[in-house]
Formats: structure tokens, sequence, C-alpha cells
């Protein structure tokens, strides 16, 4: 069985060898969809009875390790320097230094890597992380998928 929890958050990045407008700072309504894998749970009394898993056990996780550390945060790669020195003038300010450039791409496969323990076997039923689809538009978005 697959259940799929999907969260928002709000962030800027840059694209920095971009040809086009994305190598400018800019924001998103980024969109995370957590899909998992596993069998459902048959217990008496638990309150995840029925359930792959509980729904706002999912969101919590993916909060307490993803999204509250990216939610209006400003995605940067580390090699970014001109951005890099521009965001340590801020004082305070939130900002992520990734080892990658902050793509769909990236940031789909970052996150897989983030939540992929995370929720590995959390109820005993096999649960398994399955895909990350993060949208950085509502019409433009990357998967990273388990690869087996």
């Amino acid at each position: 069985m697959h259940i799929t929890r999907r969260l928002e958050f709000d962030a800027g990045h840059r694209i920095p060898d971009h040809g086009s407008q994305c190598r400018h700072l800019h924001g998103h309504r980024y969109a995370i969809e957590i899909t998992l894998s596993g069998e459902i749970i048959h217990r008496s009394g638990d309150a995840a009875n029925g359930m792959v898993m509980d729904f706002s056990e999912v969101k919590k996780l993916a909060k307490e390790h993803l999204v509250d550390a990216w939610d209006h945060a400003f995605l940067v790669h580390a090699d970014d320097t001109p951005v890099l020195g521009f965001l340590n003038t801020l004082p305070g300010h939130k900002t992520v230094v990734l080892d990658c450039v902050p793509t769909a791409e990236n940031l789909a496969r970052t996150a897989f890597r983030i939540l992929d323990a995370i929720y590995r076997d959390t109820y005993g039923n096999h649960l398994r992380l399955e895909r990350v689809r993060l949208y950085e538009t509502p019409n433009c978005w990357a998967d990273a998928l388990r690869e087996d």
C-alpha cells in the first residue's frame, strides 16, 4: 500500500549558471509530496490500526527534519560565494547551505536523502520512503524515487 502526504513551504534560491531569469535571487511556494509504502497495520487498540502510517505523523516528521529548516530560508549552493557573502551581511538571516545547486531536481534528491532514514520501518510494517515529489511551481516538479 502507498500513502502520500503533501506539505508546503516558502523559500528563496537562485540557479547561478542559468541562462535566464532563474539566475537572479527569487523565491517559490514549494510543495513537497512524501510517498511511503508499507503494510496496513492490523493491531486492535493501536491508534494506527488500519493505516500504513498516520498522516499527522508523516507531517510531524517531515516538518521536524526538513520543512521547518527550509521554510522561509534561502537555499544556496556552498560554491555560490557572491550570494553567501551577501547573506552573511544580513544578521540572523535563515540560510541553508547545500552541497548542490538548488534546482528542483537536486532539492528533491536532497529531501529524499534526509527523509529516507526517518521513515524507515517506523511501525514495524515494512514502511519505507518511495518517492519525494517537489513542486517548484504548480506546473513544474521533480521526483526523487527509490532506486533498488
